[in-house]
């Protein structure tokens, strides 16, 4: 049996992998302050980007996507003002994207949607 978190980093990894091959470049994985956790922080270009993701095995039930709401959006904001904060970055261009992996992770589809809000 396999445990929700052990899936959850899995479907990070392969999310990371994806969004490299992409041409993002890893900063920093599951950083974790007080106000929340970030998935992925990455650059694209000029912009540092802070990527949620979600694994699904099926739809079912409600998709990745919907499970963002606008309570998990303010905890992401926050966690990325104490990443910048105490990265001692000057405000960069930033934005949040959201990676939602669905099906079996031996081979997921992906959904990538950038500047997801």
């Amino acid at each position: 049996m396999i445990k929700t978190g052990m899936l959850g980093n899995r479907a990070e990894k392969l999310a990371a992998k994806y969004l490299q091959q992409r041409k993002l470049t890893l900063i920093e994985t599951n950083y974790r302050c007080k106000l929340g956790e970030l998935d992925l922080v990455m650059w694209d270009q000029d912009y540092l980007v802070f990527v949620e993701v979600r694994y699904r095995k099926s739809p079912d039930f409600g998709g990745a996507l919907e499970s963002i709401d606008r309570h998990k959006q303010a905890k992401l904001l926050k966690a990325a003002q104490h990443y910048l904060i105490t990265r001692n970055q000057s405000e960069p261009p930033a934005r949040f994207d959201i990676i939602c992996l669905t099906g079996q992770l031996s081979k997921p589809q992906y959904q990538w949607i950038k500047n997801a809000f």
